[in-house]
């Protein structure tokens, strides 16, 4: 069983920053896409933003010019920060491992973004 750790939620007002932090087994992290979804209250789980082992990256729309995403090889972590949140990013935001020639998923136990003033 594959285990992440996850941290850097909270609460923040509109405006704010966060940074999450996913922590991965080097077995998994040196081989696969590692991204960010969300799920907010009533609705499907969306993908944030992914960054393959080469460092390319992708973001969601919604999300551009305002969060980025980054991978620390020495520590096995994806990083995402969250810079002029808004009420809509409230959200549980989960880490995930994508594997691209076996197409496993493994994810993350989630870390709750509360937006609100």
């Amino acid at each position: 069983q594959v285990q992440f750790v996850e941290s850097g939620g909270g609460l923040v007002q509109p405006g704010g920053s966060l940074r999450l932090s996913c922590t991965a087994p080097r077995s998994i992290f040196n081989f696969y896409i590692m991204g960010w979804y969300r799920q907010a209250p009533g609705k499907q789980r969306e993908l944030v933003s992914t960054i393959t082992t080469d460092a390319e990256t992708n973001y969601t729309d919604s999300v551009k010019g305002r969060f980025t995403i980054s991978r620390d090889n020495a520590k096995n972590t994806v990083y995402l920060q969250m810079n002029s949140l808004k009420p809509e990013d409230t959200a549980v935001y989960h880490c995930n491992a994508y594997g691209p020639y076996s197409g496993r998923n493994y994810w993350g136990q989630g870390t709750q973004v509360t937006v609100s003033s």
